[in-house]
């Protein structure tokens, strides 16, 4: 049985989906809570059920859909109306009836919002709390009450607070939840305050703290060395304005710091793909810098860090990066020393055997490349095709003769309302020498660069099949510091899949075609490396 003495309480589906631009789907829902389910947590808390269409149908399909092994799903809702027994509030018989083992309330703590949001008395509001959690316990549910503004109520009238704890754990209340909705707290208040409560009720105590002063996590963690056992998180701190405590920064620094195992054996390492796979679910980009799984999370740049490094990757990481399903990366650039490029060699399963000139001509190359534009840091493949070339072992499949481009726009006929515009036509011929023979393809695409890319690959997919399946899955243009205006020099990431993975290529030019040629021309050179077929 699950060790109870401390909770992880997910609330990414409830309130993390508050984020702007957080648009969830029921089936989005029921995903999310299968990841928050294989991470471990305790408690997923999954809507409002009655409160709309979305969150009752979640509930509804998430007990024939979802098999969840270490979580306990939960319902949120409200405390009954002023002047209403909690039996008969339909609010309180859709969290009732919502098949979800565990309750959590929603309570007003503070006096002023007592008295002017809910228009009730002080004590009215401590009868609503007790009847509702007295209600549900009866019908076999556990309950937990979130403390809505606590620590701005406890400030304001601290009496009237500590009364709302009292009615609630007296009720029943398994955990009574402090909640910094406002997000203003710092680390300080909280330690004294929770403190404060927890001698003044003995009741057990849980955190809820917002980010609006980027505490969030600092403030969780200060909950709990005053003892809060229960804390509030939501997946990659998603939520309403600048977010909520993030989960896997306050579980990485309990398991880790703390040395408080809160999920169950293994699950620690699942961290990264959960909170990959989530921001994936949400349509929004991962944290590259988020703490523990962050893709830079493990990132070194500086050729001191990676001088240390080299000796002890201890030396400049706070803890191993496997632990939390994430990886060790080293950044090669213009601070790149030696130890750098051979670390980067290492793991890019390429052999430098220590020779000192051959690292050294490496890092000089890249030095002399970054100072005209390029950068390396996220485009490993043409990091190892230099690295190969310096190794004596170039990587070649084909040699380009030319290239050439042609845009040519056609007035639109009719007369409708788009017959002021034209329509734009682009056709790109690549001449190439393929294993002896000179081939020659033209291609047409939806501008240059797609043009240039479909030709590219069909001159040569009669003798390398596997290009058909290349992909060209992300694109990024970037002029660079320093110039600007049609002369600008252009640099260009372009990222391809072959359907197990994919790796990414930097060109550098006076203009955007000139760089994508560069950078797809190797793109597809490192997809055939891949593949495994032999060079000519």
């Amino acid at each position: 049985m699950r060790d109870d003495t401390f909770h992880v309480f997910d609330t990414t589906l409830r309130d993390g989906a508050q984020r702007e631009g957080i648009n969830l789907r029921v089936s989005d829902k029921l995903a999310i809570a299968q990841l928050l389910d294989d991470l471990g947590v305790a408690f997923i808390e999954g809507g409002w059920p009655g409160a709309n269409p979305k969150d009752t149908e979640f509930f509804q399909r998430a007990s024939r859909e979802l098999t969840l092994e270490h979580a306990q799903l939960t319902a949120f809702g409200a405390t009954r109306r002023a002047g209403v027994r909690a039996a008969d509030d339909p609010q309180v018989a859709a969290l009732r009836d919502s098949g979800a083992p565990v309750v959590t309330l929603v309570a007003k703590s503070d006096d002023r919002h007592v008295e002017r949001a809910l228009r009730t008395t002080l004590d009215e509001n401590l009868a609503m709390i007790a009847d509702t959690v007295s209600h549900l316990r009866e019908h076999g549910q556990r309950v937990f009450v979130d403390c809505e503004h606590f620590f701005d109520g406890y400030r304001h009238d601290p009496q009237h607070a500590l009364d709302v704890v009292r009615a609630a754990a007296g009720a029943g209340a398994d955990v009574v939840v402090l909640c910094d909705t406002n997000g203003g707290m710092l680390p300080g208040d909280i330690t004294r305050i929770v403190t404060e409560v927890r001698e003044a009720t003995g009741a057990r105590l849980g955190i809820h703290a917002q980010d609006d002063t980027g505490c969030a996590v600092a403030n969780t963690l200060a909950a709990v060395d005053a003892g809060a056992t229960h804390v509030q998180c939501t997946a990659n701190g998603y939520g309403e304005r600048v977010g909520n405590a993030n989960l896997f920064s306050v579980v990485g620094a309990l398991e880790l710091k703390y040395g408080r195992r809160v999920l169950p054996e293994g699950c620690l390492a699942e961290m990264t793909r959960v909170a990959t796979a989530i921001a994936e679910i949400v349509n929004l980009a991962p944290d590259t810098h988020q703490p523990y799984v962050g893709v830079s999370a493990f990132a070194h740049k500086a050729g001191l860090h990676a001088s240390a490094i080299k000796v002890d990757p201890d030396l400049y990481q706070h803890t191993d990066p496997e632990l939390v399903g994430n990886r060790m990366r080293m950044l090669v650039s213009d601070m790149a020393g030696r130890a750098s490029i051979e670390l980067k060699a290492e793991e890019l399963g390429l052999d430098l055997a220590g020779d000192r000139a051959l690292s050294g001509r490496v890092v000089d190359r890249i030095k002399g490349l970054e100072l005209t534009g390029y950068s390396f840091e996220a485009a490993d493949a043409s990091l190892e095709l230099l690295i190969r070339e310096e190794l004596g072992a170039p990587v070649r499949y084909f040699e380009t003769e030319s290239w050439r481009v042609i845009t040519e726009r056609r007035p639109r006929s009719g007369s409708g309302p788009l017959a002021h515009e034209d329509d734009s036509l682009t056709e790109a011929t690549v001449k190439l020498r393929v294993k002896g023979e000179r081939v020659i393809a033209t291609a047409e695409g939806n501008g240059p660069v797609n043009a240039l890319d479909r030709a590219l690959r069909e001159s040569m997919e009669t003798v390398y099949t596997a290009l058909a399946g290349l992909e060209l899955t992300d694109y990024k243009v970037r002029i660079l510091e320093g110039t600007s205006g049609t002369n600008a020099i252009t640099r260009i990431l372009i990222t391809l899949s072959d359907g197990t993975g994919e790796w990414t290529t930097v060109g550098v030019g006076p203009n955007v075609v000139d760089a994508s040629w560069i950078a797809l021309e190797q793109g597809v050179t490192y997809g055939l490396l891949r593949q495994g077929y032999p060079q000519t």
